[in-house]
């Protein structure tokens, strides 16, 4: 069962976020109420399973980046954690994950990078080749964004 309030509280914690020293505090005056009486309703939803995760749009765009890309690693098993750890780790890198490759797609380990153009994330990914290894992989450049919403549980 799921109070009125909160209720308010998922349907403004699912909308963007101002940037700002406090933003849970901001939405705590918008609902009249305290912003310890926010969070810890907040830990009481993820205690209770009904939110599961937080997630962060990037809108690289509005960051001064105008080139992303998504670098697919072909890395050996036994590395692809060692490796994965190690470029999560570089502030150039927004995501970064493993997925099982195919015989057509040999690729298992991606990362998201942004920069200012093409050129620049290619030499980043030269350069995170070279410390780590990793000589086989290819950049997949976006093109356009198709979607960038996320969930809306309350409107």
């Amino acid at each position: 069962m799921i109070t009125d309030i909160e209720k308010k509280i998922i349907a403004s914690i699912q909308e963007d976020m101002d940037i700002c020293q406090r933003p849970y505090l901001k939405i705590a005056k918008k609902l009249d109420i305290s912003e310890s009486q926010l969070l810890s309703s907040i830990k009481d939803l993820v205690q209770r399973g009904i939110i599961r995760r937080f997630g962060a749009t990037i809108r690289h765009q509005k960051s001064g980046f105008e080139a992303n890309a998504m670098v697919a690693w072909q890395v050996d098993e036994d590395r692809v954690e060692l490796v994965g750890e190690k470029l999560a780790c570089l502030a150039q890198v927004s995501h970064c994950y493993r997925r099982n490759p195919s015989d057509q797609w040999p690729y298992n380990l991606y990362t998201m990078i942004h920069a200012a153009d093409e050129a620049s994330c290619r030499q980043m990914a030269g350069e995170m080749a070279m410390n780590t290894g990793v000589d086989v992989y290819t950049i997949l450049f976006s093109r356009r964004e198709l979607k960038k919403t996320s969930m809306k549980y309350f409107p």
